[in-house]
Parts: structure tokens; C-alpha cells; sequence
């Protein structure tokens, strides 16, 4: 059982805090993405967790055994780095084979390990190439598999396909994923890719500013957001000024909305923040809903992007071709939002 507890964990730089009191529970043969922008702490989380970091405060705990003091080496842990750290002077299965060989085991046992990780990762072909003889998705199977080398109890990456281009970084996403699960090895991914952590995770751990802002499914953080930064920062929302009244009813830009049964309420009656999905706006005729104008029309092939504008304020909405609204570039039209689409959100 390889559960991973944080409890308190918190980091200080001088004055900064990196990391402000996390408390986690990983479930055993979870895959979990730790999102949030450049400098929420998402970095310095994982590498507290591999030990490369001492935590101010907290503790690390594994099946309920306090790792916190233990060394990165004898944790058992695996890691890929963002710049994947492979040796060029060493060979492929050297690479692969290094944390065996600096444990002491036998050279034939490194070999026949390296041999299984290559296979592993649909590489058995290159175990005698130097790494510069290697593509970019190649090297990145090899960092994969040097990681899994010891046969982890956690596995823990650090953008380990940011350096991909789009369509190799998307074959890559369902490779691990699949690699992971097939492995059911606890693993903690970090991304600053929304769609990536959305494709990939069973949790995903939302991050702002060195505090953890939501856990949840892929599916939870985005129909359900905890807050207007999470709501924000996931894929696209709009998020409207309103007055949420006592009675599930909202008031947005002095127009009343009765919210429906499935339709989620975070936040106390009085100011609050309304959050709509593009794919929840509805556009139709001028006196239906909010009066807004269309200023934009985008074809993206398996969606039409429509960008309304309403009194300063913009409203994205997405369809389906086959969904597409009659309205032109610069007419007129009401806007409503789908029931179960709305979230309101504290100010």
C-alpha cells in the first residue's frame, strides 16, 4: 500500500512562502497532476515530496510511515526532471540502468532490467544509442524508464513532456497514462497544461500561490469550480459580476436568473461572481436573455467560437457546427446560460 500523506507541508525561501501548509492524502495507484501557473509551488511541492527539498514545516508520510527526514536516495521514489538529466556519455541502457548500478546490483541484473524498461516503452531497439542519437519523444521514454528502473513506489514528474511539440506531447499524455495504469504505480505529475492534466489524471490538484485551491476529478475542478481562480485557470469561463439572492435566483447586469436544482452555488447571498462554460452560453434573438453584440466569429474545425461583448464586459461561447447560431459578425442577440451550466462563485 503506497499511500502518500502531506500533512502541514509548508516551504520558506527568506521571506517567500513557496509552499503554505498542504495537506493531501494521495490514494495508493492514484495519478495525480499538480496544476497552477509558473511560481504557485507546484515545483518546490514535488520536490519536497522526493526529499530534494527540507520542509520548514510538515511532514511527508508513505502508508503512514513519516519519510520526511529520510534521504531522496533511500526514499524509493522515481523522478523525471523537466530536462530529463540523461547522461550523453552513457548509452541507453546505461542510462536506464544507473540507479541499479549505484545501489550495487550486479551488472548482468542492470542489463536484463534495462532490456524489460525498453520493451517497457516501445524502445527495445536502442539500448546501444547515446541519447543525441535519440528523438525528443524517444529520450523522453528513456527518462521514463530510468525513473521506473527501481521499481518506484511513487513516481514523481516535473513537466516531463513540456519540451514536446503539440502532437507528439498529446501521443505522449495517453502513453503514460496507459504506461501508469498497466504499472499501478502512485504517481504526481507536475503541469502548468490544463488540457494535460485534464487528459491524464485521476485528481488534480490545483495550486495558487503556494495553497492548494481545489482537489477534485478532472471533471469536478471544471463543472465545479471552488472559486473564480479556478474557474479561471481551468480551460476558459466567463465570470460575470452578480448578486446572488436568497431565494437561488441571480442578478447579472440587471437581469434576473433563476438558477436550476443542478445549477452550483458556492458562495453567500449578496455580490458574487456567475461562471459560465462557452459551451453553456446560448445565443438567440436580441430581446432573449442579455442584449450583447457579436464582435467575433472563429471556425476552429470541430467548434465555432462566437465572442459577444455586453456593456465592456465579453462573453465566449462555443458550438457545435452543426449548432452554429444564425447571427453575423456585428448583430444583435440575447444571451442566456444552459440550467446545470451556472457556478456561483464568492466574489
Amino acid at each position: 500500500m503506497t499511500e502518500l500523506s502531506l500533512d502541514g507541508l509548508t516551504k520558506r525561501f527568506g521571506s517567500l512562502t513557496a509552499v503554505d501548509d498542504v495537506t493531501l492524502n494521495i490514494a495508493d495507484g492514484s495519478f495525480v497532476c499538480l496544476l497552477g501557473p509558473s511560481g504557485c509551488g507546484k515545483t518546490t511541492l514535488l520536490r519536497l515530496l522526493a526529499g530534494l527539498e527540507a520542509p520548514s514545516a510538515g511532514r511527508v508520510l508513505v502508508a503512514g510511515r513519516d519519510i520526511t527526514d529520510t534521504p531522496t536516495h533511500r526514499r524509493d521514489f522515481g523522478m523525471v526532471f523537466q530536462s530529463l538529466a540523461l547522461f550523453p556519455h552513457l548509452t541507453v541502457w546505461q542510462n536506464i540502468a544507473y540507479p541499479l548500478r549505484i545501489r550495487g546490483r550486479p551488472r548482468a541484473e542492470c542489463r536484463a532490467r534495462a532490456g524489460e524498461l525498453l520493451d517497457l516503452v516501445q524502445l527495445p531497439d536502442v539500448a546501444e544509442r547515446l541519447i543525441h542519437q535519440l528523438s525528443g519523444g524517444q529520450r523522453q521514454r528513456v527518462a521514463i524508464a530510468r525513473g521506473l528502473a527501481i521499481d518506484p513506489q511513487v513516481f514523481l514528474l516535473d513537466e516531463p513532456l513540456s519540451a514536446l511539440d503539440a502532437n507528439l506531447r498529446e501521443h505522449m499524455q495517453v502513453e503514460l497514462r496507459q504506461l501508469q495504469q498497466r504499472l499501478g504505480v502512485t504517481t504526481v505529475v507536475v503541469t502548468h497544461d490544463q488540457k494535460e492534466a485534464l487528459t491524464m489524471a485521476d485528481t488534480v490538484i490545483v495550486m495558487n500561490e503556494g495553497r492548494v485551491q481545489q482537489v477534485g476529478t478532472p471533471m469536478q475542478v471544471y463543472r465545479d469550480p471552488a472559486n473564480a481562480f479556478v474557474a479561471g485557470f481551468i480551460g476558459t469561463s466567463n465570470l460575470m459580476d452578480c448578486t446572488l439572492n436568497g431565494d437561488r435566483s441571480v442578478e447579472v447586469s440587471g437581469l434576473r436568473v433563476d438558477l436550476a436544482p443542478d445549477d452550483r452555488v458556492r458562495a453567500d447571498p449578496g455580490p458574487a461572481v456567475l461562471s459560465v462554460r462557452p459551451e453553456d452560453v446560448r445565443v438567440g434573438a436580441a430581446d432573449e436573455g442579455l442584449p450583447a453584440r457579436v464582435t467575433f466569429i472563429r471556425d476552429l474545425g470541430e467548434s465555432v467560437q462566437f465572442v459577444l461583448e455586453r456593456d465592456g464586459q465579453t462573453i465566449t461561447a462555443l458550438f457545435a457546427p452543426g449548432a452554429r447560431p444564425a447571427a453575423q459578425l456585428g448583430d444583435s442577440v440575447g444571451v442566456t446560460f444552459a440550467p446545470g451550466g451556472r457556478v456561483v462563485l464568492p466574489a
